[in-house]
Protein backbone atom coordinates (compact mmCIF):
# COMPACT_ATOMS: atom_id res chain seq x y z
CA UNK A 1 0.00 0.00 0.00
CA UNK A 2 1.53 3.67 -0.94
CA UNK A 3 1.09 6.29 1.03
CA UNK A 4 2.97 8.40 3.64
CA UNK A 5 3.38 7.35 7.06
CA UNK A 6 3.75 10.31 10.01
CA UNK A 7 2.76 10.27 13.17
CA UNK A 8 0.69 7.05 12.79
CA UNK A 9 -1.73 8.33 10.45
CA UNK A 10 -0.93 7.51 6.86
CA UNK A 11 -1.96 9.83 3.95
CA UNK A 12 -3.22 8.54 0.88
CA UNK A 13 -1.69 8.93 -2.77
CA UNK A 14 -2.36 11.96 -3.93
CA UNK A 15 -3.75 13.01 -0.87
CA UNK A 16 -2.86 16.12 1.12
CA UNK A 17 0.62 16.75 2.44
CA UNK A 18 1.09 15.86 6.11
CA UNK A 19 1.19 18.05 8.94
CA UNK A 20 5.16 19.47 9.31
CA UNK A 21 6.00 17.21 12.47
CA UNK A 22 8.84 19.88 13.54
CA UNK A 23 8.96 23.32 14.18
CA UNK A 24 11.83 23.99 11.38
CA UNK A 25 8.95 22.59 8.67
CA UNK A 26 6.15 24.99 10.24
CA UNK A 27 8.45 28.09 10.24
CA UNK A 28 9.37 27.34 6.84
CA UNK A 29 5.44 26.86 6.14
CA UNK A 30 4.45 30.25 7.43
CA UNK A 31 7.19 32.51 5.98
CA UNK A 32 6.21 30.51 2.68
CA UNK A 33 2.79 31.85 3.13
CA UNK A 34 3.68 35.22 4.51
CA UNK A 35 5.57 35.66 1.59
CA UNK A 36 2.84 34.71 -0.76
CA UNK A 37 -0.14 36.53 1.29
CA UNK A 38 1.73 39.09 3.09
CA UNK A 39 -0.01 38.62 6.31
CA UNK A 40 -1.43 35.80 7.83
CA UNK A 41 -4.20 34.71 11.04
CA UNK A 42 -3.00 32.08 14.13
CA UNK A 43 -6.70 30.17 13.74
CA UNK A 44 -5.66 29.79 9.95
CA UNK A 45 -2.33 28.96 10.43
CA UNK A 46 -3.24 26.05 12.90
CA UNK A 47 -5.46 24.56 10.78
CA UNK A 48 -3.59 24.44 7.80
CA UNK A 49 -0.69 22.54 9.87
CA UNK A 50 -2.72 20.90 11.54
CA UNK A 51 -1.56 22.16 15.14
CA UNK A 52 -3.21 23.94 18.51
CA UNK A 53 -2.96 27.82 18.25
CA UNK A 54 -0.92 27.75 21.42
CA UNK A 55 2.27 25.63 19.35
CA UNK A 56 1.52 28.37 16.68
CA UNK A 57 1.84 31.58 18.84
CA UNK A 58 5.16 30.04 20.33
CA UNK A 59 6.01 29.42 16.39
CA UNK A 60 5.16 33.00 15.22
CA UNK A 61 7.01 34.33 18.39
CA UNK A 62 10.14 32.43 17.57
CA UNK A 63 10.11 33.87 14.08
CA UNK A 64 9.20 36.92 15.39
CA UNK A 65 12.79 37.04 17.53
CA UNK A 66 14.74 36.32 14.91
CA UNK A 67 12.85 39.34 13.17
CA UNK A 68 11.69 37.31 10.00
CA UNK A 69 8.18 38.31 10.45
CA UNK A 70 6.17 40.77 12.65
CA UNK A 71 3.83 39.65 15.69
CA UNK A 72 0.09 41.59 14.77
CA UNK A 73 -2.91 40.76 17.35
CA UNK A 74 -4.10 36.72 16.13
CA UNK A 75 -1.38 36.50 13.11
CA UNK A 76 1.58 37.75 11.78
CA UNK A 77 2.36 40.49 8.84
CA UNK A 78 5.30 39.69 6.51
CA UNK A 79 8.47 42.22 7.21
CA UNK A 80 8.08 43.45 3.78
CA UNK A 81 5.19 44.17 1.70
CA UNK A 82 3.87 41.11 -0.63
CA UNK A 83 4.87 42.04 -3.82
CA UNK A 84 1.67 41.24 -6.65
CA UNK A 85 2.55 38.37 -9.35
CA UNK A 86 1.93 39.02 -12.75
CA UNK A 87 -1.17 36.35 -13.84
CA UNK A 88 1.58 33.97 -15.50
CA UNK A 89 3.51 33.26 -12.11
CA UNK A 90 -0.22 33.38 -10.36
CA UNK A 91 -0.88 30.29 -13.30
CA UNK A 92 2.26 28.32 -12.43
CA UNK A 93 0.63 28.20 -8.45
CA UNK A 94 -2.14 25.43 -7.61
CA UNK A 95 -3.28 24.05 -11.10
CA UNK A 96 -4.27 20.83 -9.71
CA UNK A 97 -6.89 22.55 -7.26
CA UNK A 98 -7.42 25.20 -9.84
CA UNK A 99 -8.21 22.96 -12.45
CA UNK A 100 -10.74 21.24 -9.60
CA UNK A 101 -12.04 24.72 -8.81
CA UNK A 102 -12.60 25.49 -12.66
CA UNK A 103 -14.26 22.18 -12.84
CA UNK A 104 -16.74 22.48 -10.25
CA UNK A 105 -17.73 25.84 -11.81
CA UNK A 106 -18.48 24.37 -14.90
CA UNK A 107 -21.42 23.12 -13.33
CA UNK A 108 -22.64 26.09 -12.39
CA UNK A 109 -22.81 27.13 -16.45
CA UNK A 110 -25.86 26.18 -18.40
CA UNK A 111 -27.17 27.25 -21.70
CA UNK A 112 -27.96 30.24 -22.46
CA UNK A 113 -26.38 31.74 -19.70
CA UNK A 114 -24.70 35.35 -19.42
CA UNK A 115 -21.72 34.89 -17.47
CA UNK A 116 -18.51 37.33 -16.43
CA UNK A 117 -15.36 36.08 -16.48
CA UNK A 118 -12.77 38.69 -14.78
CA UNK A 119 -8.73 38.42 -14.46
CA UNK A 120 -7.90 36.14 -11.92
CA UNK A 121 -5.61 32.35 -12.99
CA UNK A 122 -8.53 30.52 -11.34
CA UNK A 123 -11.11 32.35 -13.28
CA UNK A 124 -8.91 31.70 -16.61
CA UNK A 125 -9.50 27.89 -15.81
CA UNK A 126 -12.91 28.03 -16.29
CA UNK A 127 -12.56 29.80 -19.90
CA UNK A 128 -10.26 26.87 -20.52
CA UNK A 129 -12.89 24.49 -19.09
CA UNK A 130 -15.78 26.28 -20.98
CA UNK A 131 -14.53 25.59 -24.19
CA UNK A 132 -13.51 22.10 -23.75
CA UNK A 133 -17.27 21.68 -22.95
CA UNK A 134 -18.70 23.76 -25.25
CA UNK A 135 -16.64 21.92 -28.16
CA UNK A 136 -18.59 18.98 -26.81
CA UNK A 137 -21.95 20.55 -27.04
CA UNK A 138 -22.76 21.80 -23.17
CA UNK A 139 -23.30 24.49 -22.09
CA UNK A 140 -24.19 26.36 -25.60
CA UNK A 141 -25.05 29.47 -26.69
CA UNK A 142 -23.08 30.74 -23.91
CA UNK A 143 -22.21 35.00 -23.41
CA UNK A 144 -19.31 35.99 -21.88
CA UNK A 145 -18.82 39.12 -20.73
CA UNK A 146 -14.55 39.51 -19.75
CA UNK A 147 -12.14 42.82 -18.66
CA UNK A 148 -9.44 40.03 -19.21
CA UNK A 149 -7.31 39.69 -21.99
CA UNK A 150 -6.42 35.81 -21.74
CA UNK A 151 -10.07 35.05 -21.16
CA UNK A 152 -11.04 36.69 -24.50
CA UNK A 153 -7.99 34.86 -26.38
CA UNK A 154 -8.89 31.74 -24.87
CA UNK A 155 -12.80 32.18 -26.00
CA UNK A 156 -12.34 33.47 -29.72
CA UNK A 157 -13.59 31.14 -32.22
CA UNK A 158 -14.96 29.05 -30.30
CA UNK A 159 -18.63 27.18 -31.58
CA UNK A 160 -21.11 28.01 -28.90
CA UNK A 161 -19.89 30.34 -26.98
CA UNK A 162 -19.75 34.70 -27.80
CA UNK A 163 -17.89 36.80 -25.61
CA UNK A 164 -17.44 40.82 -25.54
CA UNK A 165 -13.98 42.59 -24.15
CA UNK A 166 -14.81 45.46 -21.89
CA UNK A 167 -12.09 48.33 -22.59
CA UNK A 168 -10.60 51.23 -20.72
CA UNK A 169 -7.30 51.17 -19.26
CA UNK A 170 -4.82 48.14 -19.71
CA UNK A 171 -3.04 46.39 -16.38
CA UNK A 172 -0.12 44.28 -17.53
CA UNK A 173 0.16 43.03 -14.42
CA UNK A 174 -3.74 41.50 -13.71
CA UNK A 175 -3.77 41.17 -17.80
CA UNK A 176 -7.30 42.96 -17.74
CA UNK A 177 -8.54 45.84 -18.90
CA UNK A 178 -9.55 48.64 -15.45
CA UNK A 179 -10.79 52.01 -14.68
CA UNK A 180 -13.88 54.39 -15.56
CA UNK A 181 -13.91 53.31 -19.16
CA UNK A 182 -14.69 49.35 -17.93
CA UNK A 183 -16.95 50.40 -15.37
CA UNK A 184 -18.74 52.85 -17.61
CA UNK A 185 -19.31 49.86 -20.62
CA UNK A 186 -20.24 47.64 -17.27
CA UNK A 187 -23.27 49.75 -17.06
CA UNK A 188 -25.11 48.05 -20.56
CA UNK A 189 -24.81 44.70 -19.15
CA UNK A 190 -26.25 42.34 -16.80
CA UNK A 191 -24.98 38.75 -15.93
CA UNK A 192 -26.61 35.68 -14.90
CA UNK A 193 -23.41 34.47 -13.33
CA UNK A 194 -20.36 36.21 -12.37
CA UNK A 195 -17.28 34.24 -11.60
CA UNK A 196 -14.77 36.60 -9.87
CA UNK A 197 -11.29 35.80 -8.36
CA UNK A 198 -9.70 36.92 -5.37
CA UNK A 199 -6.18 37.28 -3.64
CA UNK A 200 -7.80 37.03 0.09
CA UNK A 201 -10.28 36.66 2.60
CA UNK A 202 -11.38 37.56 5.90
CA UNK A 203 -14.13 38.71 8.41
CA UNK A 204 -13.61 41.87 6.92
CA UNK A 205 -14.59 40.40 3.61
CA UNK A 206 -12.78 39.78 0.17
CA UNK A 207 -9.83 41.54 -0.92
CA UNK A 208 -7.71 42.07 -3.97
CA UNK A 209 -4.05 43.60 -4.55
CA UNK A 210 -5.09 46.43 -6.54
CA UNK A 211 -7.71 49.06 -6.04
CA UNK A 212 -8.69 49.66 -9.58
CA UNK A 213 -9.16 45.95 -9.90
CA UNK A 214 -11.57 46.17 -6.80
CA UNK A 215 -13.26 48.78 -8.24
CA UNK A 216 -14.07 46.99 -11.77
CA UNK A 217 -15.28 43.66 -9.43
CA UNK A 218 -17.70 45.90 -7.33
CA UNK A 219 -18.88 47.56 -10.39
CA UNK A 220 -19.45 43.56 -11.65
CA UNK A 221 -21.54 42.72 -8.44
CA UNK A 222 -23.76 45.64 -9.20
CA UNK A 223 -24.83 44.21 -12.65
CA UNK A 224 -24.91 40.23 -11.70
CA UNK A 225 -27.89 38.27 -10.64
CA UNK A 226 -25.07 35.88 -8.52
CA UNK A 227 -21.91 36.33 -7.36
CA UNK A 228 -19.67 33.19 -7.42
CA UNK A 229 -15.87 33.83 -5.75
CA UNK A 230 -13.28 31.12 -6.77
CA UNK A 231 -10.66 31.07 -4.39
CA UNK A 232 -8.09 28.10 -3.65
CA UNK A 233 -7.38 27.47 0.35
CA UNK A 234 -4.01 29.13 0.10
CA UNK A 235 -6.06 32.71 -0.08
CA UNK A 236 -8.06 32.15 3.31
CA UNK A 237 -7.07 34.34 6.05
CA UNK A 238 -5.39 36.50 3.83
CA UNK A 239 -6.28 40.47 3.91
CA UNK A 240 -4.91 42.22 0.84
CA UNK A 241 -4.49 45.94 -0.26
CA UNK A 242 -7.94 46.88 -1.72
CA UNK A 243 -11.17 45.93 -0.12
CA UNK A 244 -13.61 44.22 -3.13
CA UNK A 245 -16.59 43.50 -0.98
CA UNK A 246 -18.66 42.32 2.61
CA UNK A 247 -18.87 38.74 2.53
CA UNK A 248 -22.45 38.75 2.26
CA UNK A 249 -22.49 40.41 -0.80
CA UNK A 250 -22.01 36.99 -2.89
CA UNK A 251 -23.72 34.33 -3.41
CA UNK A 252 -20.98 31.32 -3.84
CA UNK A 253 -18.00 30.70 -2.69
CA UNK A 254 -15.41 28.08 -4.88
CA UNK A 255 -12.36 26.29 -3.58
CA UNK A 256 -10.43 23.57 -3.59
CA UNK A 257 -9.62 22.12 0.17
CA UNK A 258 -12.24 21.93 3.07
CA UNK A 259 -10.95 24.50 5.52
CA UNK A 260 -12.85 25.08 9.46
CA UNK A 261 -11.99 28.79 9.03
CA UNK A 262 -14.08 29.54 5.36
CA UNK A 263 -16.59 27.21 6.48
CA UNK A 264 -17.38 29.35 9.62
CA UNK A 265 -17.00 32.97 7.57
CA UNK A 266 -19.39 31.25 5.04
CA UNK A 267 -21.74 30.05 7.30
CA UNK A 268 -22.25 32.98 9.38
CA UNK A 269 -22.71 35.37 6.34
CA UNK A 270 -24.94 33.09 4.73
CA UNK A 271 -23.16 32.44 1.78
CA UNK A 272 -22.88 28.60 0.35
CA UNK A 273 -19.71 27.05 0.19
CA UNK A 274 -18.60 24.51 -2.62
CA UNK A 275 -16.05 22.43 -2.33
CA UNK A 276 -14.82 20.82 -5.53
CA UNK A 277 -14.24 17.52 -5.91
CA UNK A 278 -10.59 15.77 -5.16
CA UNK A 279 -10.76 13.56 -8.32
CA UNK A 280 -8.91 15.27 -11.46
CA UNK A 281 -10.10 14.70 -14.74
CA UNK A 282 -14.05 13.94 -13.50
CA UNK A 283 -16.81 16.11 -13.22
CA UNK A 284 -18.02 15.24 -9.71
CA UNK A 285 -20.96 16.58 -7.70
CA UNK A 286 -19.27 18.80 -5.28
CA UNK A 287 -19.18 19.17 -1.82
CA UNK A 288 -22.00 21.67 -0.69
CA UNK A 289 -22.23 23.53 2.28
CA UNK A 290 -25.03 25.87 2.44
CA UNK A 291 -25.33 28.82 4.57
CA UNK A 292 -27.93 29.00 7.64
Amino acid sequence: MNGTIRGGTRTPPGGPEPAPAFAAERHAHILRLLDERGRVRNTELAGLLGVTEPTIRKDVADLARQQLLHRTHGGAIAMRPAIEPDLPARMGRNIDGKARIARACLDLINTGDAVFLDSGSTVLAIAEQLTVAASAGEPRNVNVLTNALAVAQTLADRAGIRHTVLGGYYRPTGGCFVGPLTEEDLTRFTVNLAFLGVTGVTEQGFTVADLSEAQVKRAVIDRARRVVITMDHTKVGAADFAKVCDLDAVATVVTDEPSKHLADLCSGAGVELVVAASAPGHRTPPQRAPGP
